[in-house]
């Protein structure tokens, strides 16, 4: 949890001092969205990769090299001016998150039972919540008494701080679930990936459009100035923080091992509908409530699927499942967020809340038609697509 948290944290500190370090030195606004681009691709690459080398090298070393890269990437922002300095470091940065979520599921497997695995999921993932919520609340005051510098310095020492940690504290009760004997990468042609890219990536999907297109829409629509967006942008998150926690408990009680947890997509399915009713409504604090409902249940899609998902694949690759389906995630949003970008340009919100709200439906309507029907890890010919 706390690395995850170090992860959004680091990550939100250029978005929530960008307006000071644009000014000094200056970046032109087209390199600030190239700066950003660089560090999705890496992130989306890096997912996959850090699992499997998880899975291969183990949990404690593989972490200590992934975060030791992402904290020198983090504090080397201090140290940077213009624009391919940043873009690399952004890259790094990215690259080395991508072992965040990957790291925290190997951590679920390995130390918890059967029946903890979904809350303990829900507990290692929420720190990305809670760090985007505590990013603005702890930068900006360093930033304005020292300069956006030493912000970025403050976070590499945390990172730091976490490291010692990670290497010094004995877990009680931790057991590895073994690395496996190769380097496995994933299988495209495997029915178990298609479906979990399905269910994580699209059913997953509304948390970045509410987290990164909801200030604009609540400041154009209704004309919220940014004052008011420093009092509110926190509740949608609180959505998303608190929707790991129940789905994790809901998934725990009554799919914990269910690797075709059909009637728990279909509810998640027709939860999501309501998103679609965020233009309809002229008060405020109905727009927040529905936007708190929709990272809430997207938040159960991510539960959820990785929970079927590592009952289809062999423990050994646990790593790997969460690499796919954070990757996939990052994939499908670097697809899918420029189109809304230029709805919302347009001003045709309702047709991208709608959208929004249809993505999930899709993703259980493909993750249906994919998921394995033999969940048994160990029969890889039933869970790959036919060969004629």
């Amino acid at each position: 949890m706390l690395c995850s948290l170090l992860s959004y944290l680091d990550r939100q500190v250029l978005a929530v001092l960008s307006p000071m370090i644009l000014s000094a030195p200056p970046l032109p606004p087209p390199d600030s969205g190239q700066i950003v681009s660089a560090f999705s691709i890496a992130y989306m690459l890096g997912n996959p990769l850090w699992g499997a080398i998880l899975d291969r090298v183990g949990l404690r070393l593989g972490m200590t090299l992934a975060v030791a890269l992402w904290t020198a990437a983090s504090g080397s922002h201090a140290l940077l001016a213009g624009f391919l300095g940043f873009a690399a470091a952004r890259a790094v940065l990215g690259f080395g998150e991508g072992a965040t979520f990957p790291g925290g599921l190997r951590t679920v497997i390995d130390s918890l039972p059967p029946g903890k695995q979904s809350r303990g999921l829900a507990l290692a993932y929420s720190g990305g919540s809670v760090g985007a919520v505590l990013a603005p609340l702890i930068v900006t005051p360093i930033a304005v008494a020292y300069g956006w510098r030493a912000a970025f310095a403050v976070t590499a020492a945390a990172g730091g701080i976490w490291l010692v940690l990670w290497r010094t504290v004995d877990f009680a009760g931790f057991r590895s679930s073994g690395r496996t004997s190769r380097f496995v990468l994933p299988d495209l042609r495997e029915r178990r990936f298609w479906s979990l890219v399905a269910a994580y990536g699209l059913g997953g999907l509304p948390l970045a459009p509410i987290l990164y297109l909801a200030p604009i829409y609540l400041r154009r629509a209704h004309h919220f100035t940014q004052s008011d967006l420093g009092q509110v942008l926190w509740i949608p998150p609180l959505g998303w923080e608190l929707g790991y926690f129940f789905w994790g408990w809901i998934t725990d009680r009554f799919a914990a091992n269910d690797p075709r947890p059909t009637q728990l997509f279909y509810l998640l399915a027709v939860f999501s509908l309501p998103t679609a009713a965020i233009t309809q409504t002229a008060a405020s604090a109905a727009v927040l409530a529905l936007m708190f409902w929709t990272m809430f249940v997207a938040s159960g899609f991510v539960v959820v699927a990785l929970r079927a998902a590592t009952l289809t694949y062999p423990k050994e690759q646990t790593g790997l499942v969460a690499g796919i389906g954070a990757g996939s995630w990052s994939a499908i949003v670097a697809l899918v967020l420029p189109w809304l970008g230029r709805l919302f340009d347009e001003k045709a919100y309702g047709e991208a809340f709608l959208a929004v709200a249809l993505f999930p439906v899709l993703g259980v309507v493909l993750w249906r038609l994919f998921v394995p029907r033999v969940p048994d890890a160990a029969a890889p010919v039933s869970l790959s697509f036919p060969t004629r």
